[in-house]
């Protein structure tokens, strides 16, 4: 890139240390988040630019990333008078970190052509402490020239990137993502509830389990935290179901039928209903517990 101006809107639990490394990697970098006070602390953090509205943020910024909550979420900040598309420069590239849809995407990409600029869906994995720690791996839909462009700057803030295929692709990687880790957490929910009812330390087992076979991030980072109770941290029921969502749909388009899929989400939302919503998916050991 000749220039290095980027601006990143959103910034949440991931965006904030996201927008960090950009500016650490020496970036000129333009911030805007919906509560401006968020902006302000970061600005002084790492003294960047903070903006009162997307289309300021995107102004000159050769590339956009955004980082926000859902489909609407990312139409409201990219749309309109005061969105990124009405500040963007001719050939500038807008990235959405956020966790969407495919047809988001797809419309997206759709909508800054006809404005002259490129579009990647690249929607991460990694959680929290991946974005604080730099390692997420990224899932991108889109044209390679663009993602030629745009995986060198991704790159400070990221472990793993990939180009899967056209725009869409990357969103429908994620789906496959958050699958996994639906199955990893039900299985790993069970197994712990056997091993409490069989009087093993969990500590122990995981020591032992974590190097074979059995092992997973979800064993390492959560399973001693589910025999102990706890939860109030990590990936919320409420982004998980949203995810989930996604992946059901994805799979009604295509004809297949998603049974643990299925059941994942149905405890998810028992649990929601019982005041659980912002607690880390790993509570899903709950549900199993109360079969």
């Amino acid at each position: 890139m000749e220039s290095k101006t980027v601006a990143f809107i959103g910034l949440g639990v991931m965006g904030y240390p996201m927008a960090g490394y950009l500016r650490k990697a020496g970036y000129t970098t333009r911030v805007y988040n919906r509560t401006y006070s968020k902006a302000e602390q970061w600005q002084a953090e790492f003294q960047g630019i903070a903006c009162q509205t997307p289309k300021q943020a995107a102004e000159g910024s050769d590339i956009v990333f955004v980082c926000v909550g859902n489909d609407n979420d990312v139409r409201s900040v990219v749309y309109g008078e005061d969105g990124v598309l009405a500040g963007l420069k001719a050939g500038a590239i807008l990235v959405d970190h956020t966790t969407t849809s495919a047809n988001l995407a797809v419309e997206l990409a759709e909508a800054a052509k006809k404005q002259n600029h490129e579009f990647i869906d690249a929607p991460v994995s990694g959680g929290q402490a991946g974005a604080e720690n730099g390692v997420l791996t990224i899932m991108c839909g889109g044209e390679q020239a663009t993602f030629d462009l745009v995986a060198p700057v991704m790159d400070v803030y990221a472990k793993q990137i990939t180009l899967l295929g056209k725009n869409g692709q990357g969103q429908r990687c994620k789906m496959v993502n958050q699958i996994c880790i639906a199955g990893v957490l039900q299985g790993l929910s069970e197994a712990i509830l056997l091993a409490q009812k069989s009087g093993l330390d969990i500590e122990q087992v995981v020591e032992t389990l974590k190097h074979g076979a059995a092992g997973s991030w979800q064993m390492e980072n959560r399973a001693v935290t589910m025999a102990q109770d706890k939860f109030d941290f990590g990936f919320a029921i409420d982004w998980m179901r949203k995810d989930l969502g996604f992946c059901l749909e994805e799979a009604e388009r295509v004809g297949l039928d998603l049974p643990l899929t299925k059941n994942v989400d149905q405890q998810y939302e028992q649990l929601q209903q019982q005041g659980l919503g912002r607690m880390d998916t790993s509570v899903l050991i709950k549900a199993c517990a109360n079969k």
